[in-house]
């Protein structure tokens, strides 16, 4: 996967908005200005997601490009290395995932607006 198809898979889905809110070169995407994936626009070695926690364990023990997350809550968030062996379309799922996940947590309100 390259930074074009994971930049453009992301702005596709549902009130999904870019923010660099923690330097020039850390890419985060949001809905409803909470956080459902980020990378490094520069170096894009790794993607961070959202992920549940017991789906989180059996893919990191299935794959080496997936490991808890960098920088993040390692419970909760995975680091996925697009140049190792995760598949494109396992990556495309795990940002649907990530989504989802985020999603489900808005107020009602909120996610009958999407």
């Amino acid at each position: 996967m390259n930074i074009e198809d994971f930049y453009n898979y992301c702005l596709k889905k549902p009130f999904v908005e870019e923010t660099f809110p923690f330097d020039k070169t850390t890419l985060v995407f949001k809905v409803k200005n909470k956080m459902f994936a980020l990378c490094d626009i520069d170096q894009f070695d790794f993607i961070n997601l959202k992920c549940d926690p017991e789906r989180a364990i059996a893919i990191r023990e299935e794959y080496q490009g997936i490991q808890p997350g960098y920088h993040m809550s390692k419970t909760h968030w995975n680091s996925v290395y697009p140049n190792q062996d995760v598949p494109d379309q396992l990556i495309f799922e795990l940002i649907d995932h990530s989504y989802a996940l985020i999603v489900q947590s808005l107020p009602k309100k909120e996610r009958f607006e999407l």
